[in-house]
C-alpha cells in the first residue's frame, strides 16, 4: 500500500468536479481598543478586509492548491457578490468554472469580523432558494458535461438551495452512471438526499441531525456513523469532530469497521473552511488509490494545517508534503515515554477499539533485521510499543563492551521509525514488568525464540492475547555486524603497519 507521501505526490493526476453552494466569504479585520458607550459591545476599528471563495468554492480551491484539476459547477445570483465570486474564481489556476446566473437568487455572503486572530461576530446574508425547473436542468447539463472528463464528484451542500433533494440525487446518479465515486459534504437531516453516495462527511451536528441521536463521545459517534451508513447505503462515513479529530467507518465489506483518528492540530487559529479541506483531501487521496483509513489520515493532517491559517485558506500540496515529513521527524522525542504515560496512552487506544502490539530488544546498531521485525509487529495490530533495554541492562546481558550505542541514541533511532508509536526504556533484564502493566493484545518476538521461551507470553495469553513469532532476515545481526567491523579494522591496521617505513 502507498504511503501518505506517495499518495499526496499523485494528487496532480486527479480531475475532480465540485458541485454545490458557492459562498462569498468576507473577512473584516481590525483592532478593539475600547467598549462602546451605546451598548456593552466592543468597538472594532477596521484595518483591512479580504474576500475568498467559500462553500463549494473553497472545496474546489483546496483541490487545485493540492495540485489537482478541479471544475466548479454552481449557481449564483445576478448581483455584485456573484460577480465578485466570478472574478475570484477566474484568478485560480487549475480551476475551471461553470458559473450559472439566476436573477431570482441572492448570492450568499458570510462576513466574519476578527481581531488578533479571533472571530468577534459572523453575519450571514442569505436567502436559500431551491434550484428547480429550467435552472435545475441547466445545472445538470453543465454537471454532466463536466463529469465526462472527471475522476470523482464532490457535492458540497451548505443548504443554500443549489443541492436540493432533486438536484443532489440527480448529481449522484449522474456520477454513478459514469462509474464515478461521489463524496458528499451534507447539510440536510433527511438521509434520503444522500442515497448511494460513496462517502458522506458530516460534522458532529449534522451527524446528530441525520440520525436523531446524540454524538457526545466515541461510542455515540460510532453508532451514528453506522446509522448513516445503513440509511444511505454508502461505503464510507467520515465524521469530522473538531478538536477530537475524525471518526471513520469503512462499510465497503459490509462489516462496518470504525476507527477514531485524533486531531494533529497543535494550534487553532481559525476553523473557517476546515471541513472543505477535509473533503478535498479525502477525495484526492481516495482517487489516488488510498484506503479510506489512509485517506482519512491525510485529510486529518490537512485539517490540522488549515486551522492554523486565517480565513478560508486552502492547504497546498507543499504544505501537506512538509507536514508528512515533519510528522516523521519531529515526534521522535515525544514517542520516548515513561511506563505511566504509556499506560495512559494504551487506555485511550483501547477505548477506541485499537489493538496494542508489544515487542522488545537491545537494538544496538540498528540493522534491516530489526526494521523487518518492527514492521511485521505493527502489521499485527494498530499500535506498536517497543521496550528497549537500558545501557546497564545491555551490559549485564551482552558484556562489558556493549552497548555500542547509548540508550538515548538507540531509543531515538527506534522512535524515528514510522511504524513505532511508543518507546519505553526498561532497566531490568526482561520486560516482564512492562508486559504485566501494559497487557498488550499481541506480543511479538523473532523466530529464533520458541513460544514458550518468550518472556511474558503466558501473561499475554492469559489476558486473551496472542504471541507471534516473526521470521528473521538472514545475514543480519548486531553481533555479526560488530565482528565484521572488527575484522575490517584489524585488516586495515595490519595493512597500514606492513606498508609503514622501517
Amino acid at each position: 500500500m502507498a504511503s501518505e507521501l506517495e499518495t499526496i505526490l499523485t494528487f496532480p493526476e486527479s480531475r475532480i468536479v465540485v458541485v454545490g453552494d458557492l459562498i462569498l466569504d468576507r473577512f473584516v479585520y481590525g483592532e478593539v481598543e475600547r467598549m462602546s458607550r451605546e451598548a456593552p459591545v466592543p468597538v472594532l476599528r477596521v484595518t483591512g478586509e479580504s474576500y475568498m471563495l467559500g462553500g463549494a468554492g473553497n472545496s474546489a480551491r483546496n483541490v487545485t492548491q493540492m495540485g489537482a484539476q478541479a471544475t466548479l459547477v454552481t449557481v449564483v445570483g445576478d448581483d455584485d457578490a456573484g460577480r465578485h465570486l466570478a472574478r475570484l474564481a477566474a484568478g485560480e489556476p487549475r480551476l475551471k468554472v461553470r458559473l450559472l446566473t439566476d436573477g431570482s437568487r441572492k448570492t450568499t455572503v458570510k462576513t466574519r469580523f476578527a481581531c488578533q486572530g479571533q472571530q468577534l461576530l459572523r453575519v450571514d446574508a442569505e436567502e436559500p432558494i431551491v434550484v428547480d425547473g429550467a435552472m435545475a436542468a441547466e445545472l445538470m447539463a453543465a454537471l454532466g458535461e463536466a463529469l465526462d472528463d472527471a475522476d470523482m464528484l464532490i457535492c458540497s451542500d451548505y443548504g443554500n438551495g443549489v443541492l436540493g433533494r432533486f438536484t443532489i440525487q440527480a448529481a449522484i446518479s449522474c456520477a454513478r452512471e459514469r462509474g464515478l465515486p461521489v463524496v458528499v459534504d451534507p447539510k440536510y437531516s433527511d438521509s434520503a438526499h444522500y442515497q448511494s453516495a460513496t462517502v458522506i462527511t458530516p460534522n458532529l451536528q449534522e451527524a446528530s441531525q441525520i440520525t436523531n441521536r446524540p454524538c457526545r463521545n466515541d461510542h455515540e459517534v460510532e453508532e451514528a456513523a453506522r446509522s448513516i451508513a445503513e440509511k444511505t447505503h454508502c461505503q464510507f462515513v467520515v465524521i469530522t469532530r473538531g478538536a477530537d479529530g475524525l471518526t471513520v467507518l469503512d462499510n465497503a465489506a459490509g462489516n462496518s469497521v470504525v476507527k477514531h483518528l485524533r486531531t494533529v492540530a497543535r494550534e487553532v487559529r481559525d476553523v473557517a473552511g476546515a471541513g472543505d479541506t477535509v473533503v478535498a483531501a479525502l477525495a484526492l487521496a481516495l482517487n489516488s488509490g488510498a484506503s479510506i483509513e489512509l485517506a482519512a489520515h491525510i485529510a486529518n493532517l490537512a485539517a490540522g494545517i488549515a486551522v492554523r491559517k486565517s480565513g478560508t485558506s486552502p492547504v497546498t500540496s507543499r504544505e501537506l508534503v512538509s507536514a508528512v515529513q515533519m510528522k516523521t521527524l519531529l515526534p521522535a522525542t515525544e514517542k520516548v515515554v515513561s511506563l505511566e504515560t504509556a499506560l495512559a496512552r494504551t487506555s485511550g487506544w483501547r477505548k477506541r477499539g485499537e489493538r496494542v502490539v508489544f515487542t522488545n530488544g537491545c537494538f544496538d546498531l540498528l540493522h534491516p533485521g530489526h526494521v523487518h521485525v518492527l514492521q511485521q509487529a505493527r502489521a499485527e495490530g494498530d499500535r506498536l510499543i517497543v521496550g528497549v533495554n537500558s545501557d546497564e541492562s545491555v551490559r549485564r546481558l551482552k558484556g562489558a563492551e556493549r552497548p555500542i550505542q547509548g540508550e538515548s541514541a538507540r531509543t531515538m533511532v527506534i522512535a524515528s521509525i514510522d511504524v513505532v508509536d511508543l518507546v519505553i526504556v526498561f532497566t531490568e533484564d526482561t520486560p516482564i514488568d512492562l508486559i504485566e502493566t501494559l497487557r498488550p493484545d499481541v506480543l511479538v518476538k523473532g523466530a529464533d525464540y520458541t513460544e514458550d521461551q518468550v518472556v511474558g507470553g503466558d501473561v499475554v495469553k492469559a489476558n486473551g492475547g496472542r504471541v507471534v513469532l516473526v521470521a528473521l532476515l538472514e545475514g543480519h545481526s548486531t553481533t555479526g555486524t560488530i565482528r565484521a567491523a572488527a575484522v575490517r579494522t584489524s585488516k586495515s591496521a595490519g595493512d597500514e603497519w606492513s606498508g609503514a617505513k622501517r
